[in-house]
């Protein structure tokens, strides 16, 4: 199964042109069925994998492991373009995963920190410490621009324009979108770029605007712990990762009253019902004021 799964890879990513993040994710997917089919059925050979073989695995991956519906429709799509590619390139007498729905997609509100919450974490970075305005900066330009964690990794210097406030990102699907700075994020920016990315920067530096101690690009992981490791000093208890600032983002926009079709634009949505999730956190708490303050609520 492993050459199977290697060449499909390759395939995705050369006929297909799909993400690094897209075929990491298919490979964890298959390679998790791969070691399950052989545990229990000793099955090496795709040729021999049948219907039941998957049905069997996606019951054990729901009520066993217990993974989310989200989880679940990842995996299952990773198995049916596998067993459709092994089809039509006669690598298999038949596309024995075609015949299995895609499980529904269940939609979660998303987590959100308030206003409050969000100010004092952005406050509370000294940045008279070392590394302190580059992680002020990293926070700020998440909370006010709603980026992903990819785009603000790979964000460069001739991209940010700090007069007009706007930066340039690429986002999912190579597709670029100008997204504006509120004047915290530009003042972070600036003070970080001047001050402390000169002194860390080495001439092998390249021009992405974050760059680690040693001069080099930052990673997404790094990124993450630099998320948590804030929060955790900050003394926020709530889980505090990239992601959750993007959310919260979006979510003071809308409550303020900005538009959805602006917001799904600054995240780069392709489709309004991504964005539409907004609109049910936003409700949410228009019914928990209503049951706070009204007489009868």
């Amino acid at each position: 199964m492993e050459q199977y799964i290697d060449r499909f890879i390759r395939f995705i990513a050369v006929e297909k042109g799909l993400s690094e993040n897209y075929q990491l994710s298919v490979r964890q997917s298959l390679e998790q069925f791969t070691t399950w089919l052989e545990d229990q059925f000793t099955i090496t050979d795709p040729g021999k994998v049948q219907l039941s073989h998957i049905t069997d695995y996606l019951s054990f991956r729901r009520n066993d492991d217990g993974v989310a519906a989200s989880t679940m429709r990842l995996n299952l799509i990773a198995l049916k373009v596998f067993f459709r590619h092994l089809a039509a390139e006669g690598k298999i007498a038949e596309d024995v995963a075609e015949a299995i729905d895609s499980p529904r997609l269940e939609r979660y509100l998303p987590d959100t920190l308030s206003e409050p919450v969000i100010n004092d974490f952005l406050e509370s970075i000294d940045t008279d410490r070392e590394l302190g305005s580059r992680d002020k900066a990293i926070l700020e330009l998440l909370y006010s621009s709603g980026l992903r964690v990819g785009e603000l990794v790979n964000a460069r210097l001739e991209h940010l324009n700090l007069e007009e406030r706007i930066i340039r990102v690429t986002g999912k699907g190579n597709k670029t979108r100008v997204v504006p700075l509120g004047t915290a994020a530009e003042e972070a920016l600036d003070y970080y770029i001047r001050i402390e990315r000169r002194r860390l920067a080495n001439n092998k530096t390249g021009s992405e605007i974050f760059i680690s101690k040693r001069g080099g690009k930052l990673t997404t992981t790094r990124i993450w712990q630099i998320v948590k490791e804030r929060a955790g000093a900050a003394g926020i208890d709530a889980n505090v990762y990239p992601h959750l600032l993007r959310h919260s983002f979006a979510t003071h926009l809308l409550g303020n009253g900005a538009d959805l079709r602006v917001i799904q634009e600054m995240l780069g949505h392709a489709d309004i019902s991504t964005t539409q999730i907004y609109t049910h956190v936003d409700q949410k708490h228009l019914r928990n004021i209503h049951r706070k303050f009204h007489p009868r609520g």
